[in-house]
């Protein structure tokens, strides 16, 4: 098999393990003798009067049509926002282009379903239609009693489609300046917290609102950490942040003095404290999957096709060039290590380089020392994979087209071509190396791509074709690149996969 092959194996192998269906049937049982309690892993929530289900996210859809095939008339209404057009591609065709075993049906209401589904945030932006399921999910949570329990499903994706501006501010306003700031390298982090500092529904919102029901919260992780009151803007969740944290972020991007007078007239008058945790007594949130265990399944799948795996991080963060470097220069010491030279100085000037960038990027939980050592110990006899995980940032300079994976891949490129032109790499021809990074929900911003691949020869390849890779990431337009390149191989298409744990990255080298 090629290494490509093997790399669409791991990366299928990864969302294979957190396919929502079987994850919630894991993790979700209803115990109906007696008085029916739902059994949710390790705790248990009895069924009073009625239950209600609620949901938001990329990968609500399969979460909820196994929840309803669980729960059967127990349920009693449930209301889902999906991102637009999900049931149809689900409907028209596998999405993973056949490449895994399993249908998309499990993804799929039943008939007559009890659910109602509404689309909406195209593009990963909140809308209209985003904004009238979060108008039927505020009403459903408010009418609420004691005797009812509500289980509420997220995933990532989830802060797009539930936006409930507070009033004044209008939609319109919310979306022209979450644009701004991820235009400016803003991170989901930092766009989760003016979110829903801004939101009826985020930053435990929605969980106010559903007292004094039960409220049983079924979370896939989309953030690095899996902090609670960050994933999709913590809607269930006791936020820990105040109004203070949204205007020192608006002020790092120099957006404090340009917002509208409806955002100014919020700001000014939101408490400057967060509720506290003790009012949400009647919450239990619950984290079903995560990348991590993406990230674990990948690795057996490597290990399973002979590689020696192993992972650098599920918490990878930064702005896409800087990471870019990061991973040329991890793959420029691999390559050392296959050619025997990797105890020399250029192996020590390149662990004192990664030393350092690992440091400025300040990826969480990240011991990279630790983590060389144990590459170091791999040898030259054994294909070396190396995977990771998490979610960069691009601050936009051009107008082109593109996702921070694709831009990631033709970073790492160039940087791989750079090396190699000023004699910074090692000999070429005994090793081959490809780089991978796509995005778990199978869309890598406003494209049909989900990521790309790259090796160290695309650029000279692309030169000789005639497209200049410095002129498209200039424009920030890598989907461009990469369709006109080769005919589009070098894309990794997987259409929606209906699941979503952030980006899964991977770099395979082997002996030629």
């Amino acid at each position: 098999m090629s290494l490509r092959e093997h790399a669409l194996s791991l990366f299928y192998s990864a969302l294979g393990t957190i396919r929502p269906a079987p994850m919630l049937k894991r993790a979700l049982k209803l115990q109906k003798d007696g008085c029916p309690q739902l059994l949710v892993k390790d705790q248990t929530f009895p069924v009073k009067r009625n239950l209600y289900l609620v949901g938001f996210g990329k990968a609500v859809l399969g979460m909820a049509a196994a929840a309803e095939e669980i729960l059967g008339d127990h349920l009693t209404r449930g209301i889902i926002n999906v991102p637009l057009g999900i049931q149809e591609s689900l409907q028209r065709a596998d999405p993973w282009c056949n490449c895994l075993s399993y249908l998309t049906r499990e993804m799929l209401l039943k008939p007559h379903s009890k659910i109602q589904v509404i689309e909406g945030a195209k593009n990963n932006l909140p809308d209209a239609e985003a904004l009238k399921g979060a108008v039927a999910i505020q009403e459903l949570a408010e009418g609420l009693t004691a005797d009812d329990l509500l289980l509420v499903l997220i995933s990532g994706g989830g802060s797009a489609l539930l936006p409930a501006p507070i009033p004044p501010i209008l939609l319109e306003e919310k979306e022209k300046l979450t644009k701004m700031l991820a235009s400016r390298g803003a991170a989901i982090q930092e766009l989760n917290i003016v979110r829903k500092t801004l939101s009826m529904l985020k930053g435990g919102g929605l969980a106010r609102l559903a007292h004094p029901a039960q409220v049983v919260s079924l979370i896939l992780s989309d953030v690095i950490g899996d902090p609670l009151d960050i994933i999709a803007s913590g809607p269930t969740a006791a936020s820990s942040h105040s109004v203070q944290d949204c205007l020192q972020i608006l002020t790092k991007y120099n957006l404090l003095h340009s917002l509208p007078k409806s955002v100014q007239m919020v700001l000014s008058s939101s408490p400057t404290k967060p509720t506290a945790p003790e009012n949400y007594s009647h919450v239990s949130n619950i984290i079903l999957g995560s990348n991590t265990l993406a990230l674990e399944e990948a690795k057996c799948q490597a290990e399973g096709l002979g590689y020696a795996a192993l992972v650098l991080s599920a918490a990878v963060q930064g702005e896409v060039g800087r990471v870019a470097t990061l991973y040329c220069q991890l793959i420029q010491l691999l390559r050392l290590g296959f050619t025997s030279l990797g105890e020399g100085p250029l192996g020590d000037e390149l662990r004192g380089n990664l030393l350092q960038l690992a440091a400025e990027l300040h990826i969480p939980g990240l011991d990279l020392e630790e983590f060389l050592q144990a590459l170091q110990g791999l040898g030259p006899d054994r294909p070396v994979c190396i995977l990771a995980g998490g979610e960069t940032t691009v601050q936009l300079q051009g107008t082109g087209k593109g996702g921070r994976n694709q831009e990631l891949a033709l970073r790492v490129g160039l940087g791989l071509h750079k090396a190699q032109a000023t004699g910074a790499s090692s000999p070429q021809g005994r090793c081959e190396i490809l780089f991978l990074s796509g995005g778990t929900d199978g869309q890598d911003g406003p494209t049909e791509a989900a990521g790309a691949f790259c090796s160290p020869g695309l650029v000279a390849e692309a030169l000789q074709e005639g497209l200049d890779v410095e002129a498209f990431l200039r424009n920030n337009d890598s989907y461009t690149f990469f369709s006109q390149f080769q005919g589009g191989r070098h894309l990794l298409v997987t259409g929606l996969t209906g699941t979503n744990v952030m980006d899964i990255q991977a770099i395979l080298i082997r002996a030629i």
